[in-house]
């Protein structure tokens, strides 16, 4: 950027001698003679022209190099803020907020990166340059060259006296309306199902329209004054032009001078535009570094100097409190062990803390009190790095990746041989829907995604977690969207993950977990009862209706025991509508 200026400094330089050239030129034509003398001033001003273009060249392209590297290098600070801050302070950015500022706010810096600094220097070295010009011609031009830039200046001046106000409700109504759209892109399915196009679908139409309202109301607020603001800036002659012609009728101005005046008077009108025109380009890149800072001052989960060393890979909770809102626990004085090589489930009604404390291991968060320990080491005393090696944490809402099939698997361990990677998608029994695939592993899972079911999206990755093969296992409702067939495959695929691992599981269907060597059931933030699921039945209420509810449930989707089917169900449904009761 260094180079880039002074590459642009030395362009304005060689910009001014053509002017110098047509001065001497001027001068010879005037005398009336000199020919060969004005051969070589226009030969001078060629070259000095091609240099200026050449030096500027250089500026320009050094400056979009230095841009670019700028805005990749921010983008990946961003990133590597948010990975090292905790989920939930990340997760209070909304996704709007985010989009605008990694794509659009970020990329409105590459403008004033690439072209206002070397341009708005040059142009500003180019204005003082001619300024000073006139100047040494006499004071009085220079006066009246930049008498009108001055008083449409002072217009100018006066339209922005709102900008900081009506820039800061800009960004919000565009950061609402980001939000708006991303919301309504996620929820389409359900947008379509229920009719809501994007004028019915009122929360989008009303960001979109409050967002047209809001910039078409600024901007034509702001029209006329700035309109007339630029009428006036480009009419230096008006003032040159008078004052050159009192000064050569009083001899103080040879005609070469008065044309040479005219000249700078022209050639002054471009860096003048430039100036006023860089102005909300200028505010922009100052805007664009606040957000980008909000986001860099994120703060992040402590890491220890001196990683701790893990004795082994058993899970303990110490009496662990914790909160995401000041004031109201989510997770209530729990303690529980889970040995090396052992298997807890976590079960509870929807609210209860399941998935909040299963996070708490994988330090999405850090606890309020008490610890979180594994090997007898708590995980704040762990780099993340080292307990992302310890614990594979799969939930009922991972996704998939832009890139292909095979990348998404390889993610677990990006350095495995491709053998790895195909034992580890045979282990997830994923070979057989990546078999009908066109291309097979290499498919994108963009457009994998629009053919696979959830369970198939899920055993891709769990296969991604058994390339991994961290020694701890956290699944957090791995089946939820899985039905009967997948499941059977996902809970063969899980079988094979956990196999001599530490395990623990979220699951709300209580047949998935009755051999977990053992249960704990949560209730409000705490663990209300524990033991085997056969212990349960006998000491625990809520558990033994959380499992009198399942069997229910599961016997009447069969319709089994004498409880409605859904043939039942219709059957019913359709005595009642010849009837002509409306159900």
């Amino acid at each position: 950027m260094a180079f880039s200026e002074l590459c642009s400094i030395a362009s304005v330089a060689s910009g001014l001698v053509p002017f110098y050239a047509l001065y001497r030129v001027t001068d010879l034509l005037i005398a009336g003679g000199g020919e060969d003398g004005i051969a070589f001033w226009l030969v001078v001003a060629a070259a000095a022209y091609a240099c200026q273009r050449v030096l500027f060249g250089f500026s320009t392209v050094l400056s979009h190099v230095s841009a670019y590297t700028i805005l990749a290098t921010l983008r990946h600070d961003i990133n590597d803020k948010l990975m090292r801050a905790s989920l939930g302070t990340a997760a209070s950015k909304s996704v709007g907020a985010l989009k605008n500022l990694y794509v659009d706010r970020i990329e409105s810096i590459e403008v004033p990166l690439a072209h206002m600094i070397p341009e708005l220097s040059a142009n500003v070295l180019m204005a003082v340059g001619i300024a000073a010009w006139m100047t040494v011609l006499d004071w009085r031009l220079a006066l009246a060259c930049l008498g009108t830039f001055s008083l449409g200046a002072l217009v100018f001046l006066r339209s922005m006296g709102t900008y900081d106000r009506m820039y800061a409700g800009y960004r919000a109504e565009s950061d609402r309306v980001n939000s708006a759209m991303v919301e309504y892109i996620e929820g389409i399915r359900v947008v379509k199902a229920f009719n809501q196009t994007s004028e019915s679908y009122r929360k989008y139409a009303d960001a979109v329209e409050s967002f047209r309202d809001y910039t078409l109301g600024w901007f034509k607020a702001t029209w006329g004054a700035q309109n007339l603001a630029l009428s006036i800036i480009p009419t230096t002659l008006f003032g040159v032009v008078p004052v050159g012609i009192a000064l050569y009728l009083a001899g103080e101005l040879s005609p070469s001078e008065f044309a040479l005046a005219c000249m700078l008077s022209l050639a002054i009108v471009t860096p003048l535009t430039y100036l006023g025109a860089s102005f909300n380009t200028a505010n922009n890149i100052s805007y664009a570094i606040v957000d980008a800072r909000e986001f860099l001052d994120l703060p992040e989960l402590p890491q220890p100097s001196v990683p701790g060393s893990v004795k082994d890979f058993s899970v303990s909770f110490d009496r662990v409190r914790f909160s995401y809102v000041a004031g109201e626990e989510t997770i209530r004085e729990v303690s529980l062990t889970v040995a090396e090589g052992s298997s807890l489930a976590l079960v509870g009604p929807s609210g209860s803390g399941k998935t909040t404390l299963a996070r708490l291991i994988a330090r999405h968060w850090d606890v309020g009190e008490g610890s979180v320990r594994i090997g007898g080491v708590d995980v704040r005393e762990l780099s993340l790095d080292e307990l992302s090696n310890l614990v594979s944490y799969v939930s009922q809402d991972d996704h998939l990746i832009d890139g292909t099939l095979y990348e998404n698997v390889l993610i677990g361990r990006p350095q495995a041989s491709e053998e790895e990677v195909r034992a580890a998608m045979r282990a997830a029994s994923c070979d057989e829907f990546v078999s009908k695939l066109e291309r097979g592993w290499d498919t994108p899972a963009g457009e994998a995604g629009r053919s696979l079911s959830g369970g198939e999206r899920q055993r891709v990755c769990i296969a991604r977690a058994v390339l991994k093969d961290a020694p701890i296992i956290v699944l957090d409702e791995a089946t939820a969207f899985a039905d009967p067939d997948n499941e059977a495959r996902i809970q063969r695929s899980i079988a094979y993950l956990a196999h001599g691992k530490t395990l623990i599981v979220i699951a709300h269907r209580l047949s998935t977990i009755t051999a977990a060597d053992s249960i704990a059931v949560m209730e409000n933030g705490s663990v209300a009862a524990q033991g085997t699921h056969a212990q349960l039945l006998e000491s625990s209420p809520l558990y033994a209706r959380m499992w009198e509810a399942h069997v229910g449930s599961a016997r009447w989707a069969v319709g089994s025991h004498g409880a409605p089917c859904l043939s039942q169900v219709f059957h019913a449904h359709g005595r009642e509508h010849e009837k002509g009761e409306d159900r």
